[in-house]
């Protein structure tokens, strides 16, 4: 380590262009366009510390929450930390010394330092120390979005910088005050902030301006509504994150529209009244415009009428209208129109426009929601757009772990008896109350999986001093009205419900959502959600306490969260381990038991089964109108498409086994574009690509033009690369069992300079379906090529399987990945693969090997069984100063491909030879080494890879 620390000071004040390492100086300055924040360095230094002491003046719930899970974590293994703050201009809240109280493995201190202005977080690391000083206070403002500059600096124990640092802020300690709850009572009578801590959020609904002004997305959708009826257009679709204003969009395009007569359709009837007060404000104009049709009212001769989908599907009651009677007709939470009842009035009415809105097209009932609006899209944004556009209130989603018993975590068939132990509600009360809520009173849901549940945990948090009710379906509109006022007004703190809440229900002062149940569908997780997302002037956040059982469908959470469903179990995983992809001001953290249990059950998911594809392909397909390529599902963000090739030989082949082939072509075809698919699609390096595209428009090349090809596009273009390239495409390159595949299905033949079609690709190409499908791989994988670096022959941490990076390489012939094996070399170049997590019930090889990362620009490695120091490929490594030694790893054996980690060397004096216990209980001689990374691994994937 002396080297590296030394390397990298040299690195920060003498020469730039010495390779670093994790111990660099750095500046650290907020870029939210990178996903690059002071937020995500605090976390990764103290998710590994031994110890942390913060002197900071400000600090606030929010930015307190970012850190919370990891201070869970902390504690779980003994680590404690210590935090002196101040009262200076009283900008810290009351609240937040109260939320700093219930953190147990932390300790606090109020320094009555004048000028009390510092921001300084100190870490003890197990070999260093580690120092982050700026202009950033504990906000989430400051952590996350504020343009600050902060220099993170690195040190050993005995450098004099530290020492200063560390015995300053001994001596501030010692002067400070305790934090008790007596000091926070008597700091709360006298509290007067003379700035604004808060960030007031405003309230519309409680608001009644003489006009409200459009927010950004309802000017884009007004617009676009309106450029869509100017071509003729009679229908349009709307689809809008929950809490982004809805309502009001739909008010104003009516307003835009001036329609004689409106019928505004909903599927629950609590949601009438809201409905009508937002329209009106917009719409103003007598009281005696507005009707109501439901099981209490009949208000039918009016010009604006508010119904619910269940009285106007009733024959005697749409029958009374004209089909044109009504010139605009608008239903909310359209998604739900495949139903009978909604089909009734579509086909009945016959409007001058309709218009319907939802947060959640994409259906898993098999109906189509795009084609009943023509295919009309005239606005779009979710979660993570509406985030970005401040649409939305900040989120804390914290995925912590349920309740464990006698070594068994809640799942989906817990009894009853248990899921309201009492062990387990306090266990349940003491999460909740760590994780807390903005301004520490809670106005929460709790989501339950069962009725019976659900009403006997509200009793039980009762008899904790939790004011709580239940709603249930079956409870009458007129007690649910109550209940919510109830929350509200701040009677009751809970409202404990299965799934009346999914949608629809407004209640802004939703400052926490809980949820005790297994996740059905990314659609349920988001709506749920969703319900404390409205802006609201009583909270600055909304937090979400995600109870995470040993449920089977624990893979749904990062799909949700992230958006991405692209189905690939690597990336739900990493999606797990660095979030930050989400947008803004919130923030997302699982406790480290939670992160397990959605790996395992990621492992464990079939999210390659031809129901799930058949479903993301149908859901594509409607809203495209048309069969979709692969391309499309990549453009739309939708689905990974390399995850065909697990069941398939290519997509041609799934389109098939769905019946949604729109021709057909021969089995030498098909060979073509099962070999492309197999070999080319992930778009790993693009000369292969280039080349079969090239030889769609001419039948002949010469070499000269196939190497100024490459150097048009940029790429690698020496003569190892181009041979390489000839070899694969004439199919030399593959060996036996690839050649089974691939017969007959040469693209090229080549004699010298002369690059030709062969005449079974020619004879192909006369099939103008098979040229749609293969100019769809060669798109595809062209969109796909765009994360890889054109100029090497590897870019760091992306992933490769076996196979690819020996192609890459420009070996001459094809190796068998199961001959592979761990490592395999030739020709100066030495390939490893690490699976870093084998199990423990490891049976694939002769010893457990225990290959593992011991910092981020350094692995201990074993070679094969039996070895010795004297075996060809050891005296290789150690004597051969011109070998390039790649290194690749994953994470668990469920993992096909590798994540590329960059080029390593061995440590000398580490490498020694051993013995080790084989399968057969016998002794086996085996030679292990440090080997140290040129760079250093990036640290989000080091983290995730350990």
């Amino acid at each position: 380590m002396t080297d590296l620390l030394e390397r990298s000071l040299k690195k920060a004040f003498i020469d730039n262009k010495i390779d670093g390492s994790k111990y660099d100086p750095k500046i650290i300055i907020n870029q939210p366009k990178v996903n690059e924040f002071l937020l995500t360095t605090l976390q990764d230094e103290i998710s590994q510390c031994e110890d942390f002491f913060f002197t900071v003046a400000f600090i606030t719930q929010s930015g307190l929450n970012a850190l919370k899970t990891f201070l869970y974590d902390l504690d779980k293994q003994g680590v404690r930390g210590r935090i002196l703050t101040s009262t200076y201009l009283n900008f810290n809240h009351p609240e937040v010394f109260e939320s700093l109280l219930k953190i147990p493995n932390l300790e606090v201190k109020i320094s009555d330092k004048v000028g009390f202005h510092s921001k300084g977080y100190l870490f003890k690391q197990k070999d260093y120390y580690s120092f982050i000083v700026g202009s950033s206070n504990l906000t989430m403002n400051a952590l996350k979005k504020n343009y600050e500059w902060n220099v993170r600096l690195t040190s050993y124990e005995s450098g004099a910088l530290i020492q200063q640092i560390h015995n300053h802020m001994e001596e501030e300690w010692e002067k400070a005050q305790t934090l008790t709850p007596a000091w926070i009572t008597h700091y709360a009578v006298n509290y007067k902030p003379m700035i604004n801590t808060q960030t007031t959020l405003p309230e519309v609904e409680e608001n009644t301006p003489d006009y409200i002004v459009a927010n950004k997305m309802q000017r884009e959708a007004l617009d676009n509504l309106k450029e869509l009826r100017e071509t003729g257009a009679t229908r349009g679709l709307v689809i809008s994150a929950t809490g982004t204003g809805k309502t009001y969009l739909a008010a104003l395009d009516v307003l835009n529209f001036n329609p004689k007569r409106m019928l505004f359709i909903v599927h629950r009837e609590q949601i009438l009244l809201k409905a009508k007060e937002s329209f009106q404000k917009i719409l103003g104009g007598s009281n005696n415009d507005y009707g109501v049709l439901s099981g209490s009212s009949k208000e039918l001769e009016v010009k604006y009428l508010f119904t619910t989908v269940q009285m106007m599907s009733k024959p005697e009651y749409y029958e009374k209208f004209d089909k044109d009677y009504f010139d605009y007709v608008l239903i909310d939470e359209v998604h739900k129109a495949g139903a009978k009842s909604y089909r009734d009035i579509i086909d009945y009415f016959e409007p001058q426009f309709l218009l319907g809105m939802t947060a959640t097209p994409d259906r898993t009932d098999d109906f189509n929601i795009f084609e009943l609006f023509d295919y009309q899209i005239a606005y779009e944004i979710r979660l993570q757009d509406a985030l970005d556009e401040d649409l939305l209130c900040p989120f804390y989603y914290f995925g912590v772990t349920d309740y464990e018993q006698g070594g068994r975590l809640i799942d989906e068939v817990t009894s009853l008896q248990k899921l309201v132990a009492e062990e387990r509600v306090n266990y349940l009360i003491d999460k909740i109350d760590y994780y807390g809520c903005s301004h520490n009173i809670p106005k929460g849901l709790i989501f339950c999986s069962r009725k019976d549940e659900a009403k006997e945990l509200a009793k039980l948090f009762n008899n904790k001093g939790y004011p709580s009710e239940c709603l249930t379906g079956e409870d009458s509109i007129a007690y649910r009205e109550k209940v919510i006022q109830q929350l509200e007004m701040g009677e009751i703190n809970y409202i404990f419900t299965v799934d009346v809440f999914n949608e629809g229900i407004d209640i802004p002062k939703i400052n926490q959502v809980v949820m005790l149940r297994n996740t059905q569908s990314s659609i349920i997780f988001i709506q749920q959600l969703g319900r404390g997302l409205r802006k609201d002037k009583s909270k600055e956040f909304v937090t979400i306490i995600d109870f995470i059982g040993n449920y089977k469908n624990n893979y749904m959470i990062p799909m949700a969260l992230s958006g991405n469903p692209s189905r690939n179990k690597d990336n739900m995983r990493k999606d797990t381990y660095d979030v930050n992809y989400i947008s803004g001001l919130s923030a997302i953290n699982f406790e480290e038991i939670a992160k397990e249990r959605i790996f395992e059950a990621i492992s464990n998911s079939k999210l390659d089964s031809l129901k799930e594809l058949r479903e993301s392909y149908f859901n594509l397909k409607y809203r495209l109108n048309r069969v979709p390529y692969l391309q499309d599902f990549v453009k739309y963000n939708w689905l990974d498409p390399l995850i065909f090739n697990s069941n398939y030989k290519n997509y041609y082949d799934f389109l098939v086994k769905i019946k949604e082939n729109e021709a057909t072509i021969s089995d030498l075809d098909e060979r073509y574009l099962t070999e492309f698919t197999r070999e080319f699609l992930s778009g790993l390096r693009r000369h292969e690509i280039l080349v079969i595209q090239a030889l769609l428009e001419k039948s002949v090349l010469t070499r000269s033009e196939v190497v100024e090809l490459f150097q048009k596009n940029n790429i690698l273009c020496d003569n190892e690369t181009t041979d390489s390239v000839l070899r694969i495409l004439s199919s030399e390159y593959f060996m036996a069992n690839s050649l089974k595949i691939y017969t007959d299905a040469q693209f090229i033949s080549f004699e010298e300079d002369k690059i030709s079609r062969t005449t079974n690709f020619e004879n192909a190409l006369g099939n103008n379906y098979f040229r749609v499908l293969l100019d769809d791989l060669i798109k595809t994988s062209q969109l796909l090529n765009s994360k890889y670096d054109s100029y090497a022959i590897f870019t760091p941490y992306q992933k490769y399987r076996r196979k690819d990076a020996i192609r890459l390489l420009n070996w001459e012939k094809e190796q068998n990945p199961q001959n592979v094996g761990g490592y395999i070399y030739k020709d100066n170049k030495f390939i490893i693969f690490v699976t870093l997590n084998k199990g423990d019930d490891f049976t694939g090889a002769l010893v457990a090997y225990e290959d593992k990362l011991i910092e981020s620009n350094k692995m201990l490695w074993y070679t094969k069984s039996p070895r010795t120091i004297n075996s060809p490929e050891v005296k290789e490594i150690i004597e051969n100063k011109q070998l390039q030694i790649y290194v690749f790893a994953n994470r668990d054996r469920s993992e096909k491909d590798f994540y590329y980690l960059g080029k390593a060397k061995p440590i000398p004096d580490s490498i020694e030879q051993v013995e080790k216990e084989a399968s057969n209980k016998k002794m086996q001689s085996i030679v292990q080494m440090e080997l140290i990374f040129d760079k250093e691994i990036e640290y989000k994937l080091y983290q995730f890879l350990k």
